[in-house]
């Protein structure tokens, strides 16, 4: 029988002087052990992947990503993008890491101290509509006219109603995306706008800023949900690694 051939996954770049921690694991069932390829002051968390190890499936995504989050917690670390395989430890060392040292350790103290926290909102349904019924006249009279009757007889208002819906909660998002940044001034953060995941998303933005002022992120976003009682639900993920802004493509091996 042959044996399988074995590659090198790269997961992120950290400073030289990480060591794994004793229960990081990485991608494959059962998950892989993560080592770490070291050049000079920089190096890549790693793991051994057979070569014929089909790369999509979602646990190998989910564990990609909660290895960079979890070191990402203790370090900084540049996250490569998920499907980063080379063909041996050597070739991490010197084409990826030695090729692009000054890059690298440029960006790692970049992110020193540094976190990606991500804000997420989502407009109450019924809440946002009642918001749009009083402050639009013809959504008004829309929803009134094609109440309690048929779909095929009122098909075009129908569509005419949605297509209102849709842009005004375009710019309700816009506003209320608007504001969490302005509220988020303070932190002096970097800020990545999202596209929204679905139609009725209020927020949805990546933050990058100091990892001490986490707490003080919670309070106002605490604020912020306080404010929007009962019309957004507000949700904080992070920290995380820092995907948004310095994300970095492997080069071909």
């Amino acid at each position: 029988m042959m044996a399988t051939a074995h590659a090198v996954y790269v997961y992120g770049i950290v400073p030289a002087d990480v060591e794994p921690q004793p229960h990081a694991s990485g991608i494959g069932d059962p998950p892989s052990d993560v080592a770490v390829v070291r050049h000079g002051e920089i190096a890549a968390l790693v793991s051994d992947i057979a070569t014929d190890h089909p790369l999509g499936d979602p646990d190998d995504l989910a564990a990609h990503a909660k290895l960079l989050d979890e070191s990402a917690a203790v370090v900084p670390v540049l996250p490569l993008r998920f499907g980063a395989v080379m063909t041996d430890e050597e070739a991490v060392e010197n084409e990826l890491l030695g090729e692009h040292e000054d890059e690298f350790r440029a960006a790692l103290e970049e992110l020193e101290g540094r976190a990606q926290f991500v804000i997420k909102g989502r407009y109450v349904e019924n809440a946002v509509l009642r918001e749009l019924v009083d402050e639009n006249a013809e959504v008004a009279r829309l929803r009134e006219e094609i109440h309690d009757k048929p779909e095929d007889a009122t098909r075009d208002a129908r569509i005419a109603l949605g297509e209102m819906i849709n842009q005004a909660i375009e710019a309700k998002r816009a506003e209320d995306t608007r504001r969490v940044i302005s509220e988020l001034e303070d932190f002096d953060p970097l800020v990545n706008q999202r596209q929204p995941t679905h139609e009725e998303d209020a927020v949805h933005v990546a933050v990058l800023l100091d990892s001490s002022r986490q707490g003080d992120l919670e309070d106002v976003l605490r604020r912020l949900a306080a404010d929007w009682d009962d019309r957004v639900e507000l949700t904080l993920l992070g920290p995380m690694a820092a995907y948004d802004f310095v994300m970095k493509q492997a080069p071909e091996s």
